[in-house]
């Protein structure tokens, strides 16, 4: 069913720095996932698959292959006639004259004009750097059952680990009574996904105020919701129960890869009636050398593998010699694992070449390496 009263804006300007050089030239929400696919793909297929024709992208950091690769839309089936993506980069300056977000909120303040021309009753706002599936269109049923001017997705976590997150502290109905950003002591373990459904007509308001507030970060989690509890507005939290990962890390990236390991992971990229659309890659099928060792690994389309691959993931290209060793470890599009090159816990950027007889990583590690350059081996 299509959700024409509702747009959706994708925050996809997030600079990433935790995950170092693989950050470096390309944003966050751009960087593969997967064997084949990036993490923007995510938000985009669910907005496509939940029945939304029209999504904003809000770039800003390192955004020319990201503006690129979403730009036309057709990848998500959201090029036919009155449906679209479009790229919306900043436009107001900062200090040091360049175009910049001041915050979430300012993101979409600085767009009032491209959402009023869908004249939309609902605008759903995405985080670009989260893998999960989810129908938005439930969601909205639910934010318009509960006659809610706001409604925020949350999902639980361990209870020791929700001073890490946004925190939702809600009364017995659902609604939120209470807001706390990543609280020493938190009350619930209900964390903010950073996916939200405003009421546009009541939002549009929050947001011409906020702008004329000198005091304010413009910022959703730290100040629009919290105006929107003081001032006693209907905000429910919407329970979700499926697989959602925050891949800000090179260890959560990682982990992200190796859950496709689990058959029972809850994400099943194969599921045919919610897709994961992506980049159609021209590229040969994969190959397995006679000699090759494999033991639980996810291999994409045009994967080479020669030596031993165990407990990994291997992206669209990459390949293993013969006598080399690939051990809970990721390679990312085209890396190269030379003969005799041991790799161990780590996760590898594209292209980046292992030389022959090169040990990488550890298994008693506590940190995943990450493998951005070459690294030389016998020559």
């Amino acid at each position: 069913m299509k959700q024409n009263n509702m747009l959706a804006m994708i925050l996809a300007g997030g600079r990433g720095s935790r995950l170092h050089e693989l950050t470096k030239k390309v944003a966050k929400p751009a960087v593969s996932y997967g064997g084949k696919y990036r993490i923007i793909d995510f938000p985009l297929s669910n907005c496509a698959n939940s029945g939304i024709d029209v999504v904003g992208v809000l770039t800003q950091y390192e955004s020319v292959l990201l503006n690129s690769y979403v730009a036309a839309g057709r990848r998500w089936g959201l090029d036919a006639k009155d449906s679209g993506v479009y790229v919306l980069p900043p436009r107001e300056k900062s200090d040091a004259d360049l175009d910049v977000y001041r915050g979430t909120a300012d993101a979409i303040s600085q767009n009032i004009d491209f959402i009023d021309t869908y004249s939309p009753e609902y605008l759903l706002i995405l985080s670009g750097d989260h893998i999960y599936k989810m129908n938005y269109a439930k969601m909205l049923a639910y934010h318009k059952e509960c006659q809610s001017d706001a409604t925020i997705a949350v999902i639980e976590v361990p209870m020791k680990e929700a001073s890490r997150f946004g925190i939702m502290n809600t009364d017995e109905t659902g609604r939120i009574v209470e807001f706390e950003e990543k609280p020493e002591h938190p009350k619930s373990n209900l964390a903010s996904m950073g996916i939200y459904i405003f009421n546009w007509k009541t939002l549009r308001k929050m947001l011409l105020a906020d702008m004329k507030d000198p005091d304010s970060s413009h910022d959703f989690g730290k100040d629009i919701i919290p105006t929107l509890l003081n001032e006693k507005k209907n905000v429910f939290a919407y329970k979700y129960k499926g697989y959602w990962k925050d891949v800000g890390t090179i260890d959560s990236l990682w982990e992200a890869n190796m859950d496709l390991l689990n058959k029972n992971n809850g994400l099943d990229l194969n599921d045919p009636s919610w897709k994961i659309y992506t980049e159609d890659v021209t590229s040969l099928p994969q190959y397995i050398g006679s000699d090759a060792v494999i033991d639980r690994a996810f291999i994409t389309q045009g994967c080479i593998v020669g030596g031993e691959v165990r407990n990994s993931v291997l992206f669209t290209d990459a390949k293993v010699a013969s006598g080399a060793k690939v051990i809970d470890s990721v390679l990312m599009p085209g890396a190269e694992v030379a003969e005799g090159a041991v790799v161990t816990r780590a996760l590898v950027a594209g292209g980046v070449k292992i030389g022959r007889n090169a040990v990488v990583g550890s298994a008693d590690s506590e940190n995943i390496e990450l493998v951005a350059k070459r690294v030389k081996g016998d020559e």
